[in-house]
């Protein structure tokens, strides 16, 4: 399936120990497979991290993901993890949330993360962002998130919107941008 020219790359994958009890082994070597799956198409993963950071970063590195690179989607965690995740070849996703109140940790990564290893997202329908929140998300909403990453780094908007459109396809190479 990773074949098809409509596939740019696999997952949304990663690990998730939100709310979970018990053994999550079983996480962790399907994460591994999913890896597996990316290096041997040559497509890079899309990765959720949930409460589970060193775990990910971990696993990341011990399966050679950098050798495909991907995104750590809807981002959440420190700067280091982030830090970690960029030498590995990632980019960072901001989502609604960075627009958050209190989300004052995660502005302070926002400001720090280079803007050529970003990305920004809805991650709808969920994490609307200001002054959203709490309603359905969509994909019109990004240019919230864009805007509150460059009043945090004191850019344009458009350079924001620049650099991570030109982020996105370089990193998803086989998607294709519409003709204008």
């Amino acid at each position: 399936m990773a074949d098809d020219p409509k596939v740019v790359a696999i997952g949304e994958t990663g690990l998730d120990y939100f709310r979970v009890e018990g053994d999550t082994d079983w996480q962790r070597e399907r994460f591994r497979v999913h890896i597996r799956a990316a290096r041997a198409c040559g497509k890079p993963l899309v990765v959720h991290t949930r409460e589970s950071a060193a775990d990910t970063v971990r696993i990341l590195g011990e399966e050679g993901a950098r050798e495909v690179g991907g995104v750590m989607h809807c981002f959440t965690e420190s700067w280091e993890v982030a830090q970690a995740a960029i030498d590995l070849g990632f980019l960072i996703s901001f989502s609604g949330i960075v627009t958050f109140k209190n989300a004052a940790a995660l502005k302070e990564v926002a400001k720090k993360v280079p803007l050529e290893r970003m990305l920004v997202e809805t991650d709808s329908p969920y994490l609307a962002p200001v002054p959203h929140r709490g309603k359905t998300n969509e994909p019109a909403f990004v240019k919230h998130v864009a805007e509150e990453i460059a009043r945090l780094r004191d850019i344009a908007v458009d350079d924001v919107a620049r650099s991570t459109t030109a982020n996105f396809f370089a990193l998803f190479r086989h998607a294709r941008p519409e003709a204008a």
